[in-house]
Parts: structure tokens; C-alpha cells; sequence
């Protein structure tokens, strides 16, 4: 297998770091999504102990009873806040339901109006009061750490530091608690049923919580699957659609997928949180005329992010 690209960084080297280490933050990030989309990231902000209470309150809430964790889904809201039970959701081309269940949060919105229909409220569990505070702080640390990667592939991108900042202060942005459930008859489930299908992220940037086991892969540009290990505490990073179509393919939003464990280990549970960093929904994902030129054309049409996000949301099953 050819050598993939997918270095670990130090957060800290651009944030607090001097300008040899921020200049080179920079070109190992934007090398690494140039080539293969995915970074892994350590200093990210995040405590041992936070990640930890985290998953302890995670796998408390999936363990609760189907009628309970039913109350807090809401169709209606495609997904995007609460419980989204087994059999919705699917990868984009593919017939078959992934193997999970998940939980979404969104923004709070602060300092500007808003309608709840864009922004509906995230429900509280009632049976966890620890659930809501919990998923709150992780929520606005690794937005945080997104911010600050956005800014690092903005100076990448030879654009002002803070371009995103107007887009993504207050976006779009979801955390989303995923539980692989144990596979407990696997010979009748399907052949290619599998805990996440092939896909590509929908959004700017994903921010990765390390999982509590392996399984998480990327396709490379020499057509083999690369599984993916975080060390420790790190966190795993990648490109999404959204900067890949603003960025006219130069960062690469590259497809991975969750695949299911050794036979031995399939009546376990595999638990993952990504966050999903958004921008508002008004942004032009249109390119950049720096993304441009004689050797590589226009690639995509104009959208902005909520009809990108729209379009997608139909296509894994999540809207009607």
C-alpha cells in the first residue's frame, strides 16, 4: 500500500506558537487536506476527563429504553436535533440503512436574532439531566478547535485569517452522539449493510472525538482502504464537501466509511462523536478565483451552504 498522508498535528503550534511553528502548521495542514483530506489533531482543547464523562454519559443514554429515547425524536426536524432511532439514515448512495442510532445537538444561538425555525431549541433529557451540560461544553470547545483549524486553512488558502469567522460564528454547526449497536444475528442482516457506508462529509471541517473502537477507514487515491488510528486523545479531522466545493477540489473531501467488526466482536457496541462544523446557511460555497485557473476549471455551480445541506439531507434519508 502507497504512504498515506495523514500527519498528527499540535493545535498549540498554531494557536500559542511562534511563527516558524505557525507557518508550519499551516503547510502540514493544508498538505495533508491537499492530499488526503484527514489530519489527526493533539492539544485540540479537550480534557481526558471531559472526553471521558462524555462517553459515560453517552452510552448511559443509549441505554435506555427504545419507548424512552423515542420520546426525543422529531422527524419533522430531519435530524438535525435529538434521537434519530435505527434504519433512518443511510450514505448517499447506497439502499441499504446504516448500523446506528445517534443523537444531534445544534447551535445556541448568542448576540443575534433568530428564528427557531432555523435554529430549533436542543431538547433536554429528562431522564439524564447531566446529558444537556455534558454534550454543551463539547459542543463549544471542538467549535473552538474548529475555529481555529478554519483560520489556519484560511491563511493556507492566502486568504485573511478570519474569513470564515463571519460564516461560522453562530452557524450551522451539529455534534452528533453515534452508537454502532451490537450486530447480535449477523447472518441475517443484509450483505451490505454495514455501521457507516461509504460517504463524504457534508460540511466544512469534521472534528472527530476518538472512537471507543476501531473500524473507521479512508479510500485512498490508489483505490485501497486505510484504516485510520487516532493516538490517545487526539482527535481525527477532515475535509468536507463544503470546502471541497469552495476550494474547487484543492482540499479534498475524501470518502470513508465504519465497517463492521471481526466476527467475534459483533455483539459489542462502537461509540463515536463527530462534530460537524457549519457555516450559516447564507454562505456562497461558490469557488474561489484563487482555486482557479487554465488546469483546473470551474468544477461545481453555485450553491450556498443551506441548499447544499438540503440537497444532501434528502439524499441520506434524513428529509423528505
Amino acid at each position: 500500500m502507497a504512504l498515506v498522508n495523514i500527519p498528527r498535528l499540535d493545535l498549540q503550534h498554531y494557536t500559542i506558537g511562534d511563527e516558524a511553528q505557525r507557518a508550519q502548521f499551516v503547510q502540514d495542514l493544508g498538505k495533508a487536506f491537499n492530499e488526503t483530506g484527514f489530519v489527526t489533531i493533539a492539544n485540540h482543547g479537550l480534557s481526558p476527563e471531559l472526553i471521558d464523562d462524555l462517553y459515560k454519559t453517552v452510552k448511559a443514554f443509549f441505554n435506555l429504553p427504545e419507548d424512552i429515547k423515542r420520546k426525543y425524536e422529531f422527524p419533522e426536524l430531519a435530524g438535525q436535533r435529538g434521537y434519530t432511532a435505527k434504519g433512518r439514515e443511510k450514505a448517499k448512495d447506497s439502499k441499504t440503512p446504516d448500523l446506528k442510532e445517534f443523537w444531534q445537538r445544534g447551535q445556541t444561538i448568542i448576540d443575534e436574532e433568530y428564528s427557531k425555525a432555523d435554529f430549533p431549541d436542543n431538547p433536554k433529557v429528562d431522564e439524564q439531566p447531566q446529558f444537556d451540560e455534558i454534550t454543551g461544553q463539547i459542543y463549544k470547545k471542538l467549535e473552538e478547535a474548529g475555529r481555529n483549524l478554519l483560520k489556519a486553512i484560511a491563511t493556507y488558502l492566502q486568504l485573511p485569517e478570519d474569513y470564515f469567522e463571519p460564516f461560522v460564528h453562530n452557524g450551522n454547526s451539529i455534534l452528533r452522539a453515534i452508537h454502532y449497536f451490537p450486530i447480535e444475528n449477523p447472518e441475517l442482516i443484509s450483505d451490505d449493510a454495514v455501521r457507516a457506508g461509504a460517504h463524504e462529509d457534508i460540511n466544512l471541517i469534521t472534528l472527530l472525538i476518538g472512537a471507543s473502537a476501531d473500524g473507521l477507514e479512508v479510500l485512498t487515491k490508489d483505490n485501497e482502504w486505510f484504516p485510520i488510528k487516532a493516538k490517545g486523545e487526539d482527535i481525527v479531522v477532515n475535509v468536507g464537501d463544503m470546502l471541497q466545493r469552495l476550494t474547487n477540489n484543492k482540499l479534498k473531501s475524501t470518502t470513508h466509511r465504519v465497517v463492521n467488526p471481526p466476527r467475534e466482536l459483533m455483539k459489542t457496541s462502537r461509540y463515536s462523536v463527530p462534530f460537524f462544523l457549519h457555516p450559516k446557511s447564507s454562505m456562497s460555497l461558490a469557488s474561489l478565483d484563487s482555486c482557479i485557473d487554465a488546469e483546473h476549471p470551474k468544477a461545481y455551480e453555485d450553491y450556498t451552504a443551506g441548499q447544499y445541506l438540503d440537497e444532501r439531507l434528502r439524499e441520506i434519508g434524513l428529509k423528505m
